[in-house]
């Protein structure tokens, strides 16, 4: 059974409420909270009432983001990351989101690693202080200075800091990326979006482009997602669409009822039809 997730993009013009409500409604478990939406976070909302609606509806916030370029670190972004562990804390989630740079600049793969590896260093305290997980997600878009997991993953691991950071797995920029390798282990989250979009290849794709999953889907959602689960992963699958016309929906719960139903059969019928006859 895939346990669903709503990142709070997906309905942008949304509240938090309705965020926490919609989610429980299609039987997820929980939602991702962004700070870089119009509005106030959390509209305002001081932290007990979020943390006893969360806990009336059986939600978890699984995650504030985002850390945006926290690998071109500096004392300012040190401070950045303290500022939103204080925030991540008071709210009760479980975890906060670092956005890699991405805005085309230049880099040698040399400089781009030890960029990573001197961010990851710096602010794995400040992590463990606030006693959370930070989840690393590369963008597979060519502008951005981390595209591929395994970089991240090599230097995780050069750390001694898998207890601290953890992946997200986006299917979007995994496509992007043309990535093949799959880190169940080291994921602690997953996002999904569909792509219907066929005027332009897939390295030209924008986050404009992602919808709700569906059958003529481009970005291989149902392949990767059964890679991961047949791996071991079994973490929140979470909603992430940008696309305008989502967010436009009047009654969005339908189209992303929808969405689970058709990952979650397809998945199911896969599983079912690849298991030995003597079962």
């Amino acid at each position: 059974m895939i346990s669903f997730a709503i990142n709070h993009v997906t309905i942008a013009n949304s509240g938090f409420r309705e965020l926490v409500a919609l989610s429980a409604d299609l039987g997820c478990v929980g939602v991702e909270v962004r700070n870089d939406l119009a509005g106030t976070l959390f509209d305002g909302i001081e932290p007990p009432v979020v943390r006893q609606l969360l806990n009336d509806k059986r939600q978890r916030l699984l995650a504030l983001a985002e850390l945006v370029a926290f690998n071109d670190f500096s004392d300012q972004k040190l401070a950045e990351a303290v500022d939103l562990c204080a925030i991540a804390t008071d709210f009760g989630a479980e975890a906060v989101s670092l956005i890699p740079r991405n805005d085309g600049h230049d880099l040698d793969l040399k400089t781009r690693t030890a960029n990573l590896k001197l961010a990851l260093r710096e602010l794995k305290p400040v992590f463990e202080q606030a006693g959370l997980t930070a989840f690393v997600e590369p963008l597979g878009f060519e502008s951005s200075s981390i595209r591929y997991k395994h970089e991240v993953v090599s230097a995780i691991e050069a750390l001694d800091a898998s207890g601290t950071y953890k992946l997200v797995h986006d299917t979007f920029h995994h496509c992007l990326a043309d990535e093949k390798t799959f880190f169940p282990g080291h994921t602690g989250i997953v996002h999904v979006s569909g792509v219907s979009n066929t005027s332009r290849p897939v390295t030209e794709l924008l986050d404009e482009d992602r919808v709700l999953v569906s059958t003529g889907d481009r970005l291989g959602n149902i392949e990767q997602l059964e890679a991961l689960h047949s791996a071991g992963y079994a973490g929140p699958v979470s909603f992430e669409v940008f696309a305008p016309e989502v967010h436009a929906l009047a009654r969005p719960f339908n189209s992303i009822n929808n969405s689970m139903e058709h990952i979650a059969s397809v998945i199911r019928r896969s599983t079912i039809e690849n298991v030995p006859a003597w079962h």
